[in-house]
């Protein structure tokens, strides 16, 4: 007769994932509006219809760079939906970890996905690879800092019971 054994694991904590997702994705797409304009030229509508465009299409580029409510809109609930998708990636990974795992791995994962969005997202959408700079990396390498260190700062550690 085999001796069963039990161990604790711990759970993901969602409601940490999504706060986290929507803080951090929220920063990004600040940083992005203000900061890639101040850096690089042009103005915030030009990122703003940018971010949308892969919605919206490559219509929604040519100027002027005016207010468009339609793409602020898309571009803010684009930029929210992929922040807290990414997020729970990065919580799902790193939950087990505490603070500091979560900032280094968090930078990480922003950095890939900075090279991921600008080698092969912009095979299907060419015309994103206009962003590509170093000021876009850096708000990636923000975003993922923010999303784990905000993760592991918001996470209620909770554990269930695990047959071994």
């Amino acid at each position: 007769m085999e001796k069963e054994t039990y161990g604790m694991r711990a759970v993901v904590d969602w409601s940490a994932a999504l706060w986290a997702g929507v803080i951090s994705g929220t920063v990004f797409y600040l940083l992005n509006i203000f900061l890639v304009p101040f850096v690089n030229g042009g103005n915030s509508w030009t990122i703003i219809r940018y971010l949308a465009s892969p919605v919206l299409g490559e219509s929604i580029l040519p100027p002027p760079a005016i207010f468009n409510i339609q793409s602020l809109i898309v571009s803010i609930i684009c930029t929210l939906v992929l922040a807290i998708f990414f997020t729970v990636i990065v919580s799902y990974v790193l939950h087990r970890g505490g603070l500091i795992l979560g900032i280094a791995g968090g930078a990480l994962f922003g950095l890939a996905l900075y090279f991921i969005n600008f080698n092969t997202l912009t095979l299907i959408v060419p015309w994103l690879y206009a962003l590509s700079s170093p000021v876009m990396m850096v708000t990636h390498i923000i975003f993922g800092i923010l999303a784990g260190g905000l993760y592991e700062t918001f996470e209620v550690e909770e554990y269930e019971l695990q047959e071994n």
